[in-house]
């Protein structure tokens, strides 16, 4: 099944893969979003996941802890920022830029040395007779368990901020802190938990990127999938569904550029590659015109909290 020299089961297969970095880096500021945080963080907290990921799977030999240690990588960067934001009331855009910064130089100084090493396989997960299904086999059920739980994490979220009253009140904190604060709740504590979450779920995406995706560790590894996944949050309008076809289209295109240059297409390569980052760029000017709201934004995005008021 090819087109102008290009597998499109691969293609599919592929894709998937690709995406997931990006939808657990995005699913995470999704739920810190909805809260009423915005955390610019997300590239610093994505590749402290991905060299901390790599070096503790790289010297336990388990790719499963070099997951959790991803994990707990980017909850200690996003605990950083609710420190920063929640307690000392620092203004959220300057704080997650500044989180950006300190992740990219912590990042490099931590990854000396470990150039050019290998890390554990993670392999797929046996699904026996389904992998042998024609077409449908190679691109559903030829994977690593990383992507069955992103997948899962999907709906979980979308259960958790639909279904469950602890979703309905960090919904009500995003929307109106100060009536969820006359209500009773604890809105500092409610947005420090989402802050850990989102930064769990970044850091874990990095460590995806290093383990599996490239795999391998060098400076700036995440290139820029943090950025995206910021902008595929506004672009699925804060909803988890459309934020898995945001991932999709964009670790599409990130994907389909290397096929073309392997295909030896006509099409500058660099058209493609710049694309993401051009709608990257879009969107953040979207979210600064103040016109996020129109779109399905939380009321109180960015807005700090003082339980003063």
């Amino acid at each position: 099944m090819d087109i102008g020299g290009i597998n499109l089961v691969t293609l599919l297969a592929t894709l998937i893969v690709a995406s997931v970095p990006i939808l657990m880096a995005a699913l995470g500021e999704m739920v810190v979003e909805k809260s009423g945080t915005l955390n610019l963080g997300v590239e610093g907290m994505m590749i402290m996941g991905a060299v901390t990921g790599f070096v503790v799977a790289v010297t336990t030999g388990n790719p499963v802890l070099g997951f959790l240690g991803g994990a707990a990588a980017g909850a200690a960067m996003a605990g950083l920022f609710a420190l920063l934001t929640q307690v000392l009331l620092a203004n959220q855009v300057a704080s997650g830029l500044a989180l950006t910064l300190f992740g990219l130089g912590l990042s490099s100084l931590m990854g000396q040395g470990w150039n050019g090493i290998r890390p554990p396989l993670t392999g797929d997960v046996p699904l026996g007779p389904l992998a042998d299904i024609p077409v449908l086999g190679p691109i559903l059920f030829s994977h690593d368990w990383m992507v069955y739980l992103s997948l899962i994490l999907v709906v979980a979220i979308w259960w958790f901020l639909r279904a469950t009253r602890a979703g309905l009140i960090l919904r009500a904190v995003g929307e109106s802190h100060e009536a969820a604060h006359a209500l009773g709740y604890k809105v500092r504590r409610i947005r420090t938990g989402a802050i850990l979450f989102g930064g769990a779920m970044a850091g874990m995406g990095g460590a995806y990127v290093s383990l599996v995706r490239v795999p391998q560790w060098t400076d700036g590894i995440t290139s820029g999938a943090g950025w995206i996944a910021l902008a595929i949050v506004v672009f699925a309008s804060w909803k988890p569904w459309r934020v898995l076809m945001g991932a999709w289209l964009f670790g599409g295109i990130s994907v389909l550029q290397l096929n073309l240059q392997a295909a030896g297409s006509r099409i500058p390569v660099e058209y493609l590659t710049m694309s993401p980052y051009i709608i990257t760029i879009l969107v953040l000017v979207l979210i600064s015109s103040g016109r996020g709201r129109a779109m399905g934004a939380p009321a109180d995005l960015g807005k700090t909290f003082h339980a003063s008021h």
